[in-house]
Order: C-alpha cells, then sequence, then structure tokens
C-alpha cells in the first residue's frame, strides 16, 4: 500500500460535500499523516507476532524479547513529550521529515542485523524516531484543519489508520513470519520512504510556531525523568516492585520531574507551559487516555500469551480472533466526527469507557475456565473495538480544542504520553499479577484473571471521570 493509495482511500471516507469543499493538497497532507500513524500501529503489532521466532533464531531469553517490545515502548514513551514540543519551537515539518528518515534507516537496519543487543538498539531507536513524528503528525493535522466539522471529521479518518496499521500488522505479523521474521522489519522500509518523498512535496514549510530561548536545563531533566519513569515500569515485573534498583530508579525520575516543573516555573522562555493543565477538559483527556490505553493494550497482551502460550494457536489464527476489535475501530471512526459535532466529546468518551467497562466485565463474568470464543471473546472484542473508535478521537478533539496553534503540538504530545505512560504502568502492573498467579496447570484462562480484574477496575475508573462533566453541567 502505497502514499496514493492511502489518499484514495482517505478521500472514499469523505462525503460528497466535503470532497467538493476541500483543496485535494489539504487531503494529500492528511493522507502522508496517515501513512505514518499506520506504520507506527503495523509496527507495533507484527512484531509482536514475530517474537517467539526471533528469539528462536538469535537464541535470546524471555527477557530479551520483551526488551524488543520494551525497547521502543522506552524510546517512544520518554520522549513524547519533549517531541511535541521541539516541533512546536523548531517547525513541524522539518521535524516530522527528519524523524521519518530516522524511522525509515532504523527499520532496515534492524532487518539486517543479527545480535540481540543491535537489535534491541534499533528498536530504541525506532520508538525516539516516533515519539516525535506521532505527536508531531497530529499537530501538523490539527493546525491544517480548523477547528469544528473539518477537524473532527480529519480526526476521525487519522484514527481509522491507526486502527488499521494494529489490525493489518497482526495479520501480516503472522504470514510474514512464516517467511522469515526479518520481513515485519523491512516491510515498512518502502512505506516511510514513500511517506517521506510525498511528505516534502505536499506539506507546506512553516515557521516555528513558539519564539523564544532555548531551555536546555528543562529538556535534560524532562527527558532525563520520562526516560527513568519509563524504564523503572517496564523492568519492574522481572525485578520486583520493591527492588531496591526499582525503588531507586523511581525516585530519581520523581526527582528528576520535580526539578523539571521548578525549572518550568523560574525560565523566562519555559519548554513547556504548565498553565495548560488548568484546563479540566485537558486534564480529563488526558486521564482517559491513560484509561482506554492501559485497559486496552494490556488486555490484548493477556489475550495474546493465553491464545498462542497456553492453547497454542498459531499466530495467524490468534490474529484473526483478536481482528474484529481493529476492524470496528476502522469502520467505525470514520463515523466519530459527525458525532463528535453532534454531541461534543464527552458523551462519547463517557460512551466510550462504559463500552470498554462493559466489555471486559462481560469477560468476567462469562470466561469460566475456557472462555468460548463465540459466547465470550467475540462479544467482548465488539465492545471493546466499539468503545475504542468512539474514545480514541473523542479524547484526541478534547485534548486540543482550544489550544493555540503554537501549542498544539505540545498538547498532542501530552495527550500520546499519557497514553504510552498508562500502558506501560497498566501492563507493568498486569503482568506483575499474572505472573504472581499459580501457573496454569490446565490450558485454561485462571492464571489471567487477576490481571483482568485488573483493567475492569482502570476502565471502571476512567468511566467514573468521564462522567464529572455531565453530572457538574447538571447540577
Amino acid at each position: 500500500m502505497h502514499t496514493h493509495l492511502m489518499s484514495l482511500l482517505v478521500t472514499m471516507t469523505l462525503t460528497h460535500a466535503e470532497r467538493s469543499q476541500t483543496p485535494a493538497r489539504l487531503w494529500g497532507v492528511l493522507a502522508v499523516l496517515c501513512t505514518v500513524l499506520f506504520l507506527d500501529g503495523l509496527d507495533v503489532s507484527m512484531v509482536g507476532v514475530a517474537l517467539p521466532s526471533i528469539g528462536t533464531e538469535l537464541g535470546l531469553s524471555t527477557t530479551s524479547l520483551q526488551w524488543i517490545v520494551n525497547g521502543y515502548v522506552l524510546g517512544y514513551g520518554g520522549l513524547l513529550l519533549l517531541g511535541g514540543r521541539t516541533a512546536d519551537l523548531l517547525g513541524r515539518r522539518r521535524i516530522f521529515l527528519i524523524a521519518l528518515a530516522v524511522f525509515a534507516a532504523a527499520s532496515l537496519i534492524g532487518g539486517l542485523v543479527d545480535d540481540g543487543t543491535l537489535l534491541i538498539a534499533t528498536r530504541f531507536v525506532k520508538g525516539l524516531a516516533a515519539a516525535f513524528t506521532a505527536p508531531t503528525a497530529l499537530s501538523i493535522l490539527t493546525t491544517t484543519f480548523a477547528e469544528g466539522p473539518a477537524r473532527n471529521r480529519a480526526l476521525s479518518v487519522f484514527s481509522v489508520f491507526g486502527a488499521s496499521g494494529y489490525s493489518s500488522g497482526l495479520i501480516l505479523g503472522g504470514l510474514l513470519t512464516s517467511a522469515g521474521w526479518r520481513w515485519t522489519f523491512l516491510i515498512p522500509v518502502p512505506l516511510a520512504l514513500a511517506a517521506l518523498i510525498a511528505g516534502i512535496v505536499l506539506i507546506p514549510r512553516d515557521r516555528p510556531a513558539a519564539e523564544g530561548g532555548h531551555d536546555l536545563a528543562g529538556a535534560a531533566t524532562l527527558v532525563s525523568g520520562m526516560l527513568l519513569m519509563v524504564y523503572s515500569l517496564v523492568s519492574a515485573p522481572d525485578r520486583g516492585w520493591l527492588h531496591p534498583v526499582t525503588l531507586t530508579l523511581a525516585a530519581a525520575a520523581i526527582a528528576l520531574l520535580a526539578a523539571f516543573l521548578v525549572i518550568e516555573r523560574r525560565v523566562r522562555h519555559p519548554l513547556i507551559r504548565l498553565g495548560i493543565l488548568r484546563a479540566g477538559a485537558i486534564v480529563r483527556a488526558n486521564l482517559s487516555m491513560v484509561a482506554l490505553f492501559g485497559s486496552y493494550l494490556s488486555f490484548q497482551f493477556m489475550m495474546t500469551l493465553y491464545l498462542q502460550n497456553v492453547l497454542h494457536w498459531s499466530p495467524l489464527r490468534m490474529a484473526l480472533a483478536l481482528l474484529p476489535a481493529g476492524l470496528l475501530v476502522a469502520f467505525g471512526s470514520p463515523f466519530t466526527g459527525r458525532l463528535i459535532t453532534r454531541y461534543g466529546t464527552a458523551p462519547l468518551i463517557t460512551g466510550a469507557m462504559l463500552s470498554m467497562a462493559l466489555g471486559y466485565g462481560w469477560f468476567l463474568l462469562t470466561a469460566g475456565a475456557t472462555p468460548h470464543y463465540v459466547v465470550t471473546t467475540l462479544p467482548t472484542m465488539l465492545l471493546l473495538g466499539g468503545g475504542f473508535a468512539l474514545g480514541f478521537s473523542s479524547i484526541m478533539a478534547q485534548a486540543t480544542d482550544g489550544i493555540e496553534d503554537s501549542e498544539q503540538g505540545l498538547a498532542s504530545g501530552l495527550v500520546q504520553t499519557s497514553g504510552q505512560v498508562g500502558a506501560a504502568l497498566v501492563l507493568a502492573l498486569v503482568t506483575a499479577l499474572v505472573a504472581a498467579a499459580s501457573p496454569a496447570s490446565r490450558a485454561d484462562f485462571s492464571q489471567f484473571h487477576p490481571g483482568v480484574n485488573l483493567v475492569t477496575g482502570v476502565a471502571v475508573a476512567g468511566l467514573l471521570l468521564s462522567l464529572t462533566p455531565l453530572l457538574t453541567r447538571r447540577r
């Protein structure tokens, strides 16, 4: 799938009136942004499916294999906030294209190396590059499309390709792994190069949206604190939550982030304007993203382990079992923009979190020792897919509504950082619960029930949070 096809798919999701009112170049830019988001989802899911084959060929232990995933999370979650703000300060087009080129190069090297350490290093670099492309792409979108129906529609299309990338990666990962795990690293290369060329041609040049000095002390403490925080979260299940190293890392991360807050309050030109967090809607959007991402990705992680390691399903069969959720996101997201325009973001976020909570609750109620696919798993995946389709676009819209163009990168990076750090935290807790449970002597789901209880609680907390503005408004 190349950029021209992406442009056609974007155009197909628009109504006739929207196509007639919108310049083709504008939607060409959206096609480039969607391609990059598609690649992010594609890469994460393909590599996850290929992990057993990578471990067999390179002789990697389970701990080393986890770092192929966690290395990406470390670079991505650790630098997302800085990536969004850097785009505001230095120019979105410049940062987007440079990071996309780095992403393509790291993908190529990752598909050619024969050493596990180098492979993990390329994953960290890819996560670092994605930490700049993801918030920059969203800030380009929100500054290209005017706030209101046009932006809501563009955000819905944007969400479609993120879900499509993840869903396609599950299927492609299963198919490509049978031919060789290296193809899961090499396939994104031509797609990234096509998006890079199209971006050079289509994305207009922009001047830095924010003026001021360079807050080097703030950047250093923010990056160091975020990296240590994410590292402490993803490594805690293996090392132990009360291990001295874990506690030391967590304390150092908190100290660095506290120093960052002090610096930002005192410098003349702060890296991040802390006043953006005074808006209740933005804070709720970020916390809702923690609940949405943290519960959804952790549940899929447990299902992947259960279907492949306990039931011994093939990667392709496992991917097909989880596919309904991704398909529902892909086909449901185009309508979310119209719903946001009509009803606003708050009711949709509430509906999304309710759907997520019902999905996990249904699974707990009907799973038993061995979940039946038609009775338990399929309805759960449909509820989760519907909730994610409503929630992702709505949360993104709420997190960037009313923000000046000069801070769109900051707002975009902030909400995506919340999702990544929230996912790392909930996944680390879920992993610890699953590991602490007595290993299942039979092929049943009992070992994973504590983890499902946790993600259900996270979704319910997100639901209660989303009800706050609705209850306040009624009162």
